[in-house]
């Protein structure tokens, strides 16, 4: 019997994180859907199936923290790994008190992401 692999969702705006990502994902053995904004995330109800969240704290309209606050707030969390480019040491240690599982700052290396997803799956 073979088991289902662990679905991972990627919310960024930028596209070469958005077809980057998966990628690497696959690689390490999880299924992964990809969206370019916390609307399009939560519009296609893709919190209902995610095992696992990277999700990018600086986008337009919803930001991350603003989406990982809305999945609380409507009893949905999903396990969230935080990804900045904006090195921000007092950001990252708030998120990860408001129940973020890391918080990895850009550019992060594939060995780094993946024992983050570990970790939280």
């Amino acid at each position: 019997m073979t088991t289902k692999p662990r679905h991972i969702s990627v919310v960024d705006d930028d596209v070469s994180v958005r077809e980057s990502l998966p990628d690497l994902l696959r690689s390490f053995g999880f299924s992964v859907d990809a969206f370019s904004s916390a609307e399009e995330f939560l519009n296609a109800g893709a919190f209902a199936r995610s095992d696992g969240m990277i999700l990018d704290i600086a986008m337009p309209g919803m930001t991350g923290p603003e989406l990982y606050k809305e999945l609380s707030r409507r009893g949905q969390p999903v396990p969230t790994i935080f990804i900045t480019a904006l090195k921000d040491e007092v950001l990252r240690t708030r998120l990860m008190n408001d129940g973020a599982l890391e918080c990895l700052f850009k550019p992060f290396g594939d060995d780094e992401l993946e024992e983050a997803i570990r970790a939280i799956l």
